[in-house]
């Protein structure tokens, strides 16, 4: 089913094509921007747009948790199945929420960085679930990885659920077009340890989304 949110229509209930899946994390974030984030709440279901991802791919990727294939119980997630979500916690607080892609023991990660509340009673659930907004700018629902974890009331207990499976609590949904949208590219955020891989143009967003999470005047186009 075909459904439309401002003018923009969504592919209601129908799955992503396995494909974004299988691919390395580098070729699938940029195609993960448009589609949608479905949370299911016992308030209702709740549906984002993906504004805004990071690519985390491979072992040789030092801005990875796998880096150099480091399994552990925090990576283990990264190691499964393209499909698989990966979520852990920054500073003791904050959830962030990741797409794993690519086929199984080879560690590929998407961070989803931003989404976009599709309807305003989404956005009211949302706001529900976050609380006051320090600035009252309603983008700061979800203009950030922890920002949108807790507007979605994402934690640890996500970790390992299938986000290809449109029957759990977390899952993805056909979205827009991605070859319709205008599509830029940029470094990464708050990774300078990565050494070389830190100025890697593996963030992707869509260009002038307001719930996007830093916009980098550098930023090029995405072409693909």
């Amino acid at each position: 089913m075909i459904r439309k949110s401002n003018d923009i229509s969504y592919h209601y209930g129908q799955p992503l094509p396995a494909s974004i899946y299988t691919g390395t994390a580098l070729e699938s974030a940029p195609r993960l921007l448009g589609q949608t984030l479905v949370r299911c709440t016992e308030d209702g279901e709740i549906r984002c747009k993906i504004v805004e991802t990071e690519s985390y791919g491979g072992i040789e990727d030092k801005g990875s948790h796998a880096y150099g294939a480091r399994r552990t119980a925090r990576t283990e997630m990264m190691f499964q199945a393209g499909g698989t979500c990966y979520v852990y916690l920054i500073y003791g607080m904050y959830h962030c929420v990741n797409v794993v892609t690519a086929r199984e023991d080879d560690p590929q990660a998407i961070l989803i960085r931003a989404v976009e509340p599709l309807t305003s009673r989404d956005a009211e659930l949302m706001q529900l679930y976050r609380g006051k907004l320090p600035s009252g700018r309603i983008a700061n629902l979800s203009n950030g990885p922890g920002k949108l974890c807790r507007a979605l009331r994402i934690d640890k207990s996500f970790n390992g659920c299938k986000l290809n499976q449109l029957d759990g609590p977390l899952y993805l949904e056909r979205g827009e077009d991605v070859s319709s949208l205008p599509i830029v590219q940029a470094p990464r955020i708050n990774i300078p340890y990565a050494e070389e891989y830190a100025a890697k143009p593996w963030r992707f967003y869509i260009k002038e989304n307001p719930y996007v999470s830093i916009v980098d005047k550098e930023a090029v186009a995405y072409l693909s």
